[in-house]
């Protein structure tokens, strides 16, 4: 009963700090979607970083580690590898969207490349990632309230709930409620998940290097990468991909917007690597759970952390658990609904069918199409088996397929063409689609590869093609014109 009180009232808090966010703002699409451009380092800094502590890795990072072994270490480096990138690549973007007064990631692309259809393009790349992603927060959202709850609430229940406070205070307050909730939510996880991860080895092994020494004379080999499969290539191919990925997400994009001036994003990209140490705890718990919660297979591993914690604590502490488990779906479940509903009325409504609707009108349908993406997603949850996950990696390739084209245009000369951009992201996005539907590795495509080389993602093939085609494509159509100056839309 315990649990059920703390779990009931944190999710009111975040019902309560949501709706309360909007206050003495009034509530145009700019404020709405990318908080009037006004946020210092420590929002921009909270909502980045809320992209680290999803549902995935509360359960999936404990689930991993516990399932897995050593290759969990691949989610440690990629965000790590990404926030450097950052460091360079987002202040020239926050400086042409604050020129250009964007407020969605396919704008940024459309009026880079002068191309409406280019927009509509990457909306629709962008849309198809995020709803897997938000079924995913919810899916674990109703495995963290049954667990914690002791079954008290059964997970569709759960998952109905998170979905109406999400929807409700996105609604009201956009991106300025994510933002509140995202600092809950981060104080939160920081003390739970250091606390779990140093007690809970300490507890049943005695120390941390006593539990690494119990693993691996019970499993030997478990804490070192595989020969084959998830093998060194493996997480080294995984590693970059998704760090090129990582600002490719329309939400984590979108968060850029947000930013006051440039040189938060500097400070962020020397701080945010330290706080992804905060995972070591996270995978700790995980591996602690190896011997101490035996035999769970398949997506019961990713129940390894909240296993162990009944084991091991009072009620009202798996309370406490439980209750930063439900933020670590609300706050990028709201990120993804405030992102998803601006794309598809901004950036496919106003892009592609009523080009002259006014911010208003693009405000009231964004708002308006929050509760639809929520039922979608909640259909979703209930309905779709385990290839949700499938999914989840298929988005991933599929934003990462906006990078090179993105990278271009960041360049003081544009070589690429918008109809180059436009091919490239296409074709990338097929061989995604194709690639995963058939399970396809590398090692079926190549047979005759050496060992080293079969283990790479497949996702790298895609962003092969997707470059070969923007430069083949682009060579084709550069503007015949003006030879010697660079097409429109280069800036």
């Amino acid at each position: 009963m315990s649990a059920l009180v703390l779990i009931a009232a944190i999710t009111l808090v975040a019902l309560y700090l949501g709706m309360r966010a909007r206050r003495g703002h009034d509530m145009d699409l700019e404020q709405w979607s990318v908080g009037g451009r006004s946020f210092g380092t420590a929002f921009v800094f909270l909502l980045m970083a809320g992209e680290i502590y999803t549902t995935f890795t509360f359960l999936g990072g404990s689930g991993f580690a516990y399932g897995k072994g050593a290759p969990v270490y691949y989610i440690l480096a990629y965000a790590t590898l990404a926030y450097i990138i950052s460091y360079w690549m987002l202040p020239p973007i926050w400086r042409f969207a604050k020129a250009h007064r964007l407020v969605s990631q396919p704008h940024f692309f459309a009026r880079k490349y002068q191309s409406p259809a280019l927009g509509v393009l990457v909306a629709l790349v962008g849309v198809a990632a995020l709803v897997p992603y938000l079924v995913l927060q919810l899916k674990g959202l109703g495995i963290i309230v049954s667990t914690t709850s002791y079954g008290a609430i059964p997970s569709t229940a759960a998952v109905w709930m998170g979905a109406f406070v999400v929807t409700a205070y996105v609604i009201v307050s956009g991106v300025r409620g994510c933002a509140w909730n995202s600092v809950v939510k981060d104080v939160m996880i920081l003390a739970i998940a250091i606390f779990l991860g140093i007690y809970l080895p300490v507890h049943h092994y005695g120390s941390l290097g006593g539990m690494f020494r119990a693993i691996d004379a019970a499993k030997p080999g478990f804490l070192t990468f595989p020969a084959k499969g998830q093998s060194v290539t493996w997480f080294q191919s995984t590693v970059l991909l998704t760090a090129l990925g990582f600002f490719m997400w329309p939400h984590t994009f979108g968060s850029v917007y947000t930013a006051k001036n440039e040189r938060i994003f500097r400070r962020n990209a020397a701080i945010l690597p330290l706080y992804q140490l905060i995972l070591l705890f996270v995978f700790f718990c995980g591996f602690a759970a190896v011997l101490k919660v035996p035999g769970l297979k398949g997506g019961n591993i990713d129940l390894s952390l909240f296993k162990l914690a009944l084991q091991t604590f009072d009620p009202w502490f798996v309370g406490v658990i439980g209750a930063a488990g439900v933020l670590t779906a609300l706050v990028p479940g709201s990120m993804i609904l405030t992102t998803a509903s601006t794309l598809l009325a901004n950036d496919v409504y106003r892009g592609a069918m009523m080009k002259n609707a006014d911010d208003a009108r693009v405000r009231n349908l964004a708002r308006m199409l929050v509760p639809v993406i929520a039922l979608v997603a909640v259909g979703f949850t209930l309905k779709g088996g385990d290839t949700i996950v499938a999914l989840l990696l298929m988005g991933y390739n599929f934003v990462t397929q906006l990078f090179p084209a993105l990278v271009c245009s960041l360049a003081a000369r544009n070589r690429a063409t918008k109809q180059g951009a436009f091919c490239g992201i296409l074709a990338g996005v097929a061989v995604v689609v194709v690639t995963t539907l058939l399970h396809v590795s590398v090692a079926q495509l190549i047979p005759f590869a050496p060992d080293a080389l079969k283990d790479i993602n497949i996702g790298f093939l895609a962003l092969g093609v997707n470059v070969i085609v923007l430069a083949v494509v682009s060579a084709v159509t550069q503007p015949r014109t003006h030879a010697g100056h660079t097409h429109a839309g280069a800036h």
